[in-house]
């Protein structure tokens, strides 16, 4: 017998033997019936599958609850009892296979859901394996959801897989759910934070929501001139939007909050935050910074937004500093305030307590860094007013207010904050809550001093001299200058 006639022969015995094993099982109802929903042989359909991070899986849920609701549709939610679901990253036509060689078989049973927690509490059950037989008009498609769990190790997106009798339906039903999911995206408005997480051998992107207290203009204390400056490069871009973009002016814009620790940066972006509440705010500290770029393009798509990346000097110290080695964190930050639309309304918000080894390319031209502000000690005039606002529902007895201003020659904001906590508490062990005394204030601030040199820097009290010394990792940091190309307040 010729080799071909061998071929021939067993391909053809092949043919007969899945046929006999074919015969041999029941069909599945669930197969059947998704059958006669598409009018066609689900086996010989084309799937269209994409893939989304495993944050989206909320915005998803949100698009097809959507998409159920409208006019016209009837849609019924099925759930499928595959075995190792939960281990195998099964594909819609895994599942549509039949039984036997190692396939599963595919049955009918519990739609899987998992839960996420959303702003204010909110809970959204979301589907994490289940199929939609859908009849939308004429058109029948099947939509499947299997979503990532830890167990399927690196491979942790969301996948939606669709299948209709016609290609480009299944095409157009998987467009009107990324509408959805920008239209009804959860984060939107919202105050958020990104990080990166672990989930089983892969990464993992973990958002948070965040409750930010609210804080009065009277609360930021500040030198005269200062807090209208920074409301007008943030707050007056946002009130006059249709009128910059009608004179042709960008949108875009980056701000450098500047100072000693203690003096009020992170509430001026909260003062921000409040007078902005229809603006996702994006908060970044720590291991989200290296997420600059997946943050940035969740701020084009969530505009009006605020990107706010805390202590930005840990990603991009200037080049050439010693020890320092230049790493990709920098350049993407660079690239992706460059990369923004001139109308894309996103505002970078960049705090720092040492400006003087920041990359002078952050400022090198326009749509970077275009206004930097330094937020200094408090005058006396400054200090009375905190003292105003930190003593508030207290009684100061036996102190004069002139001595208290004159004791805190040099400190913070949060120094002259946390002072008047521990008077409160002192007195509170005392038996006089509420109740202020010069002894109290005293001890107070000697408990304070106790935490030694490091302590009070920490708290900003009294900046070093100017000859204290060349700076270190515990050293006093320089003079603030002013970068080329900033214009400093």
């Amino acid at each position: 017998m010729a080799d071909d006639d061998v071929e021939r022969f067993a391909a053809t015995f092949r043919r007969f033997m899945e046929a006999m094993v074919a015969e041999s099982e029941p069909e599945s109802l669930l197969l059947r019936r998704i059958r006669e929903h598409l009018g066609a042989e689900p086996n010989r359909l084309p799937v269209v599958v994409e893939e989304f991070d495993p944050f989206e899986q909320p915005n998803v849920q949100r698009a097809l609850d959507d998409f159920v609701a409208g006019e016209g549709r009837h849609v019924e939610l099925v759930g499928v009892a595959a075995e190792n679901k939960r281990f195998m990253a099964l594909g819609l036509s895994d599942l549509l296979g039949r039984g036997g060689s190692g396939r599963p078989h595919l049955a009918e049973g519990p739609v899987d859901y998992v839960n996420y927690s959303l702003a204010g509490g909110e809970r959204l059950a979301c589907v994490q394996f289940g199929m939609y037989l859908v009849r939308d008009g004429d058109v029948g498609l099947v939509a499947f959801v299997a979503g990532p769990t830890e167990r399927m190790g690196p491979r942790v997106k969301l996948r939606l897989e669709v299948m209709a009798a016609e290609q480009e339906h299944a095409a157009a039903f998987l467009a009107t759910i990324r509408e959805g999911m920008r239209r009804l995206n959860v984060y939107r408005g919202h105050a958020i934070s990104l990080s990166p997480g672990q989930m089983g051998m892969g990464p993992q992107t973990l958002v948070a929501f965040h409750a930010l207290p609210a804080v009065r203009r009277e609360d930021v204390v500040l030198p005269a001139g200062v807090l209208e400056r920074i409301e007008r490069h943030t707050v007056g871009f946002a009130e006059h939007t249709a009128e910059l973009l009608a004179a042709g002016r960008s949108l875009k814009r980056g701000l450098l909050l500047y100072g000693r620790p203690g003096t009020g940066k992170t509430l001026t972006v909260m003062y921000l935050a409040g007078r902005m509440p229809d603006r996702t705010l994006l908060l970044t500290t720590g291991r989200g910074m290296g997420m600059v770029e997946l943050i940035a393009a969740m701020a084009r798509q969530l505009a009006p937004a605020m990107v706010v990346l805390e202590d930005v000097d840990l990603i991009a110290e200037e080049r050439g500093q010693p020890y320092q080695r230049t790493g990709p964190l920098l350049f993407e930050l660079l690239n992706e305030m460059d990369g923004l639309r001139d109308d894309s309304d996103v505002v970078f918000v960049l705090t720092t307590n040492r400006p003087d080894i920041l990359e002078p390319a952050l400022a090198a031209r326009p749509g970077r860094i275009d206004l930097a502000v330094e937020l200094p000690l408090p005058d006396a005039e400054g200090r009375a007013r905190l003292l105003d606002l930190y003593a508030r529902g207290l009684r100061l007895e036996g102190i004069g207010q002139s001595r208290v201003i004159e004791r805190t020659e040099g400190a913070s904001p949060a120094y002259i904050k946390e002072l008047l906590r521990k008077a409160v508490l002192l007195a509170a062990e005392a038996g006089t809550a509420g109740v202020i005394t010069g002894a109290t204030l005293d001890a107070a601030m000697e408990e304070l001093a106790e935490g030694g040199r490091l302590a009070e820097r920490l708290l900003g009290l009294r900046p070093d001299p100017p000859d204290a010394g060349p700076p270190g990792p515990l050293g006093p940091p320089p003079g603030f200058p002013a970068r080329p190309g900033w214009r400093k307040v």
